[in-house]
């Protein structure tokens, strides 16, 4: 976690009013108390209302306000259901970084737009279960342009390009560009059984790009 993610998590669990224990903010950031020790100096000279010292604990001394986003209440709308939607698609990575952004929201929203989903519940299928396993490095080699060798039902391994990733409620499916096939081809995630990084790596070629691939499904 990034020091300004950590400042950010630190003010708001200090937000209640009451005396924190270094060790027990540390256990809840995952992170040393030397690690408090220092982050809350830095929020003391940055003129936050911390008040506290080694041994006896933090609080804050005055309320802090962040100023409220300037989100109407659809946009809040829209937000609450996709951030449920992704903390329910069995991504434990986007499950987490969803969670995180759901508190973030609801310490800097005005009071009459603060609901951020606990009333809306997202039930992820089996599908979706069977392929989180692979997401995490799906996601990163189509963002670094790895390639992947990749196992999918009774069929041969193969070596993929990964393009993109696309979640459909129930599946997720992965556009590629099939190196042994010379061809796109778009894989159930959750029928992948066997997935790693083979070492590779490569450059968007014209013609093997998820933009080419859009271009050669569109209605004519």
């Amino acid at each position: 976690m990034r020091r300004n993610d950590r400042l950010f998590q630190l003010l708001r669990i200090l937000r209640d009013g009451k005396l924190h224990r270094a060790a027990d903010l540390a256990e809840a950031l995952g992170v040393s108390p030397r690690t408090i020790w220092r982050d809350m100096a830095v929020l003391m000279e940055r003129g936050l209302p911390v008040s506290g010292e080694r041994g006896i604990g933090y609080l804050l001394r005055d309320p802090v306000t962040l100023p409220p986003m300037a989100i109407t209440k659809d946009e809040f709308e829209v937000l609450r259901l996709g951030i449920t939607l992704v903390a329910g698609a069995a991504d434990p990575v986007l499950a987490r970084a969803a969670e995180s952004l759901r508190a973030k929201i609801a310490a800097v929203s005005p009071a009459d737009a603060g609901d951020t989903g606990s009333d809306t519940f997202v039930f992820s299928s089996a599908e979706a279960a069977r392929a989180a396993p692979h997401l995490g490095l799906i996601r990163r080699a189509v963002r670094e342009h790895l390639t992947l060798a990749l196992s999918y039902r009774n069929a041969p391994a193969t070596r993929v390009r990964p393009l993109h990733l696309d979640y459909w409620g129930k599946l997720w499916t992965l556009t590629s560009w099939c190196e042994y096939s010379n061809s796109f081809k778009v894989f159930r995630v959750d029928l992948v059984t066997s997935l790693k990084h083979d070492g590779g790596a490569f450059l968007p070629e014209p013609g093997k790009t998820v933009e080419d691939y859009l271009a050669r499904i569109a209605p004519a």
